[in-house]
């Protein structure tokens, strides 16, 4: 008769287990990465040495002027990512623009304003 290994776990891959299941690891996920018997011996771990038991969700209290200042954060984010487009593609058309007319009058309009490309 054989006997099974007794397999004994250090306390900081306890802890690492219970991080990655506060993370937002499932435990079926957990046992598969790390080879782990059962899902009670994660359960164990998580209320020994998780700081709150369970994974907690966050729920997000705001008055209602925070709310506003939220919403208006968000719009004056976007306003700001129109601008920055428009002016990305200005720039674009600016250069292209620029690097054509260099080519056609044959000058370097970039560098040396008015010397002769040779």
């Amino acid at each position: 008769m054989k006997k099974e290994p007794v397999i004994r776990y250090s306390q900081a891959f306890r802890q690492q287990v219970v991080r990655e299941y506060e993370a937002g690891a499932s435990i079926y996920n957990l046992l598969q990465k790390y080879g782990i018997g059962s899902h009670r011996t994660v359960e164990r771990w998580v209320k020994k040495y998780s700081r709150s038991g369970y994974r907690s969700e966050t729920v997000v209290i705001q008055t209602v002027e925070d709310q506003l200042e939220v919403q208006a954060m968000k719009a004056r984010i976007a306003e700001l990512e129109g601008a920055l487009a428009d002016a990305v593609i200005e720039n674009r058309m600016l250069t292209t623009t620029l690097e054509v007319a260099s080519e056609r009058l044959e000058m370097d309009l970039k560098k040396n304003f008015g010397r002769r490309l040779s």
